[in-house]
């Protein structure tokens, strides 16, 4: 009996541009892949948590599923966001998990080339590194493209 022949290999579709949503942070330019975002919202009062990070300035409820809210600002280590009505909730969604970002503004939403996005330089520290997976520099002003992912703790996924 002879051996079949495997057939052609299935080739994975890489992706020529990325659909990106911009936002702002304490005068910093950041971005996360639109296919991560559930929806943006203003400002809702949460609810806290005890014995919950610094960050985390608790849940709100989203139509039934209740999630945290984290301060992107105090999650990079940017400070504490003094919270007021002009501030906005990204609510994003990593696999099963969602959670609230809460941003300054939001700016945009745009296309760009795959080729665009360079590698994040080497630090002194592994974990500087953590949060932000590219750089993009557009019209002037340099991006950081966030992992999703890497801003929702393992705390946070049981809650969540």
């Amino acid at each position: 009996m002879a051996a079949e022949t495997p057939g052609p290999s299935a080739q994975v579709a890489i992706p020529e541009n990325l659909e990106l949503i911009s936002f702002g942070i304490g005068g910093q330019d950041l971005c996360i892949d639109i296919r991560m975002v559930r929806e943006i919202r203003g400002w809702t009062a949460t609810t806290h948590m005890p014995q919950t990070p610094e960050y985390v300035l608790g849940v709100i409820n989203l139509r039934g599923t209740v999630m945290p809210v984290i301060d992107l600002r105090c999650r990079l280590g940017l400070g504490v966001t003094e919270v007021s009505s002009r501030h906005v909730i990204v609510v994003v969604q990593h696999e099963d998990r969602l959670a609230g970002l809460l941003v300054d503004a939001v700016q945009e939403t745009f296309v760009v080339p795959v080729s665009l996005v360079q590698p994040v330089p080497p630090m002194d520290s592994p974990s500087d590194n953590l949060f932000v997976d590219g750089l993009i520099s557009l019209e002037g002003r340099m991006l950081s493209r966030l992992v999703v992912r890497s801003l929702m703790p393992e705390e946070l996924q049981l809650a969540a």
